[in-house]
């Protein structure tokens, strides 16, 4: 049994459990995954019990507790540092972390309107000020870093970035937001990947409804 235990939400719409969770999963770390449903609009009782936040993902490590996505993609990077969760080059890693970050404080406009959903069907919405300009600089982050690296993902590999970047490519999927070849190439890389499939086959199997996350 693993010493990792990962304390998510629900597969459907947990975007910030998705993270750690693919960046784990595609690294190989073996980790035990307990998954506790969202029940609005009070929440579950249960997470507040093991989140000093009242929020997961939290990741349980023997007596050290790790909250949020990037936090714990980083601790998971120190106990394993074999596991190629950040770029092997420094630089490369600086920027890794530095689009993480972005991703992680910003381009609320999107977030807010586009609510990760994998079992939601292709359709447009109404989009409020700012989800386009959005749209823009993630694209341009993707762009930018798959043409210095040369391959499928932003750093070559999969790494701790793509997966910070995950719940993205499934909002700009199911809201259809782009029409941009080299962002669609990118998307269909990322959707392939083993991990992401596992995530969204067991997406697509849960029953709970949350309406606050249907756009």
């Amino acid at each position: 049994m693993s010493d990792f235990l990962l304390y998510i939400g629900n597969k459907n719409y947990s975007s910030w459990s998705f993270r750690p969770w693919i960046a784990l999963t595609a690294a190989g770390i073996d980790f035990e995954e307990r998954l506790i449903p969202f029940d609005f609009p009070a929440d579950n009782p249960r997470i507040k019990e093991i989140s000093p936040t009242g929020r997961v993902p939290i990741l349980y490590h023997g007596d050290v507790h790790v909250w949020e996505s990037l936090a714990i993609i980083e601790y998971a990077a120190e106990v394993y540092p074999d596991a190629g969760l950040w770029p092997a080059d420094r630089g490369d890693r600086a920027v890794a972390r530095a689009i993480s970050m972005e991703m992680l404080s910003g381009f609320r406009a999107l977030r807010n309107a586009c609510p990760m959903n994998m079992r939601r069907p292709v359709g447009t919405i109404a989009l409020p000020d700012g989800v386009m300009g959005d749209v823009a600089r993630i694209e341009a982050i993707w762009r930018e870093q798959r043409a210095r690296s040369g391959g499928s993902f932003l750093f070559g590999d999969f790494c701790a970035a793509d997966a910070m970047f995950a719940p993205v490519v499934n909002r700009f999927a199911i809201y259809d937001l782009t029409r941009d070849a080299d962002t669609l190439d990118y998307m269909a890389a990322m959707q392939a990947h083993p991990a992401w499939i596992k995530w969204r086959d067991a997406a697509l199997a849960e029953i709970w409804i949350v309406p606050e996350d249907e756009a």
